[in-house]
Parts: structure tokens; sequence; C-alpha cells
């Protein structure tokens, strides 16, 4: 059986953004990899959750960044907005890696809750540029802001506790 040549570019596209975003995904992981042992010295706020749950969430988290900026990309309408969904999805990208530089790698929960207050604001704005195109992409990315709010008012209170 013979694979169309759309069929096998549209698997490259979805090969494509499952290894952008699990390498976004795997750069994290390294940069608070490091200083997990300053981690540990942290007082935890009570509804911090144990540290296996974040080995769980994330990378389903990313699979679903995947899928969405997949389906962006492959959806009808103006090239602009592809353009811009794509910039913004990108800024929102490298947000998340930075969090991981501010909070981990330079051990700063303060530094870290400017940065993922940021990425919050890049997660939203990404959200309302993919429905645009793809109000599926969009939906994809809904859990993803649903997990960054609650990891914000974990690391406000990681900053609070510790500073």
């Amino acid at each position: 059986m013979a694979v169309s040549a759309k069929t096998r570019q549209t698997l490259i596209a979805l090969l494509a953004a499952g290894a952008i975003c699990f390498a976004a995904l795997v750069a994290g992981h390294f940069l608070s990899e490091a200083n997990l042992p300053w981690y540990e010295t942290l007082e935890r706020p009570g509804f911090a959750p144990p540290d296996r749950v974040f080995a769980v969430v994330w990378p389903i988290l990313y699979a679903m960044m995947a899928v969405a900026v997949w389906q962006f990309w492959r959806a009808e309408g103006s090239s602009e907005d592809r353009k811009l969904g794509l910039i913004w999805f990108g800024i929102q990208l490298a947000l998340n890696i930075a969090w991981s530089v501010a909070f981990f790698w330079f051990e700063s929960p303060g530094s870290g809750l400017i940065v993922i207050l940021l990425l919050l604001v890049a997660i939203a704005i990404t959200i309302v540029l993919f429905d645009r195109l793809s109000r599926s992409a969009a939906l994809l990315l809904v859990p993803y802001l649903l997990w960054v709010c609650f990891e914000t008012a974990l690391n406000f209170a990681f900053w609070f506790l510790n500073s």
C-alpha cells in the first residue's frame, strides 16, 4: 500500500511538531534536574503535589501542544494568522524553557514568578490566535493554560515561603 505524498507530508509535519515540543520538554527537564538538590531544600506549600506528578503531567501537555500546533499549521486560513500564531507558539515555548532557567538554574522563585506570568499571557494569546484557524487546536492548549495557572500559584507560594 503506497502512502500519498500529502499523507507523508502530514506525518512529517506531525513528527516535526512533536520533535520541537519534546526538545523543549527535554531542555526544561535538564535545566531543572541540575538544581533539584537546591529545590529539595525549599519549604513546600501544602498544595504542592508529589514530584512524580510533574513527570506524568508535562509529557502529556507537551504531546497535546504538539498536536495543537500541527492542527493549527494544517488549518485553512490566512497566512498572516498562521504566521502570528506560530510566532506566539514559539514565544510561549521559549518562555516555558526560560522558566526552568529562572526558577531552577538561577535558583530564583522570584524570577521564575515573573517568567511564568509572562508565560500565562503568551499561552492565552496563542490560544486566541489558534482559535482563529482551528478551534480544536485552541482547545488542546486549554489544559496547558490551566496547569500553568496552577503552577503560577505554586511558584508564588514557593517565592512567598522562601523569601
